[in-house]
């Protein structure tokens, strides 16, 4: 496999804010040290390969990027080797794994929210959700019609709001064919799909998100919604 191109990192540019667990760790492009949940985690495989470790549990020494669109495409060979101290190799489509895999993760965190009763889809639903304070965490399409979003939001502007996931990857989660609107209601389940979400907004970010202004989630706002539960 060849070695993807360098593209110039964004040093001053923070990748998504959910909080930390387990402590910091270095971003060996940018040099800073982040909350372990701002990154995403890499080993090297037995061929000598890099493979992303999105749950954090395989064996090795970890080799950590900020989960960042302009990280992840400055994390070449070079960055990887000159950490590990080692040769490696960095398939061409590294970011791409890493995108789809976190995508995979919302998908099965929201999954889980589903099989246990604890989200609910559709803009009447949801409004009910927050009108009788149970959501936790807002999802907004990130295709969705901006105006339906701004409606949502309207009912509980200090709700931590993840788009990360388009209307299609939202209703395949859910089991439906398309979802735009939905809410969490259980503050555990909210905070680990606030911190998958969040990881994925920032990959993602490179492509140019439908509504750039939107407020991103922050777990940190989510993990004070699961202490106050």
């Amino acid at each position: 496999m060849t070695e993807r191109t360098a593209a110039t990192p964004d040093m001053g540019r923070r990748p998504p804010s959910p909080a930390g667990d387990g402590g910091e760790r270095r971003c060996i492009v940018t040099g800073r040290s982040w909350p372990r949940a701002r990154l995403v985690r890499f080993v090297i495989g037995p061929d000598g390969t890099i493979v992303p470790d999105l749950a954090e549990k395989l064996p090795g020494r970890g080799l950590w990027v900020a989960a960042s669109a302009d990280a992840l495409a400055a994390a070449t060979g070079r960055a990887f080797s000159r950490a590990a101290r080692a040769a490696v190799r960095v398939p061409e489509d590294l970011g791409r794994r890493v995108e789809a895999g976190l995508a995979a993760r919302c998908r099965e965190a929201l999954g889980i929210a589903r099989r246990a009763g604890a989200v609910v889809s559709g803009f009447e639903k949801v409004r009910a959700a927050l009108r009788a304070g149970k959501a936790r965490l807002l999802i907004a399409a990130a295709d969705g019609a901006p105006d339906g979003r701004a409606k949502v939001r309207m009912l509980a502007p200090g709700l931590p709001l993840a788009t990360a996931l388009t209307a299609a990857e939202l209703g395949a989660a859910l089991g439906r064919e398309a979802v735009v609107h939905a809410a969490v209601t259980d503050a555990a389940l909210a905070e680990r799909i606030a911190r998958e979400c969040a990881r994925l907004a920032g990959v993602r970010d490179r492509e140019g998100a439908p509504d750039p202004g939107a407020r991103q989630v922050q777990a940190t706002e989510v993990k004070g919604r699961v202490d106050e539960a």
